[in-house]
């Protein structure tokens, strides 16, 4: 990766030409994106085995969503991956603190699970508190050695 971004060593696939949005500085710079092993190595100018000239098109980083509900958009999480990404989402970390009320760790692993393989990558909270407060009527009630166990989980 590093003989990559130091163009010492071909990139897999090289965006050429591309107008590239930095979305810190508002800037707009023309310029290559690098990939490596599909992941971003360097902005700049590269050569790859891959070219795609982008002359005339964006390049921006995708929106990650850093606290989703997923459950209370009231779809399956890969229609909900769907609906976000064309609109520039692609990754969200998600609590799944509404379906672990209701079916606790059975719940969250299976939003873990139903989530991997789509367009979006998905991440999962341990939720902090079910139920959240004593006033709430719920089916589960899970304390730090009911989710231990999550945190060997690979997306949790």
């Amino acid at each position: 990766m590093i003989d990559v971004a130091a163009g010492r060593t071909r990139a897999d696939i090289v965006l050429k030409n591309a107008s590239v949005v930095n979305v810190f500085t508002g800037e707009i710079d023309e310029g290559d994106v690098a990939i490596y092993q599909n992941y971003i190595a360097g902005v700049g100018k590269y050569e790859g085995d891959v070219v795609i000239d982008l002359k005339g098109k964006y390049v921006v980083p995708s929106f990650i969503d850093g606290h989703v509900h997923v459950e209370s958009s009231m779809v399956m999480p890969i229609q909900y991956a769907r609906a976000v990404v064309p609109h520039g989402t692609g990754a969200v970390v998600a609590d799944p603190h509404e379906i672990a009320n209701v079916l606790g760790i059975e719940g969250i692993l299976y939003m873990s699970k139903s989530m991997r393989g789509g367009p979006l990558e998905f991440y999962i909270m341990v939720p902090s508190c079910v139920p959240s407060t004593d006033l709430e009527t719920n089916g589960v009630a899970l304390d730090y050695l009911d989710i231990k166990p999550l945190l060997t989980e690979h997306y949790v």
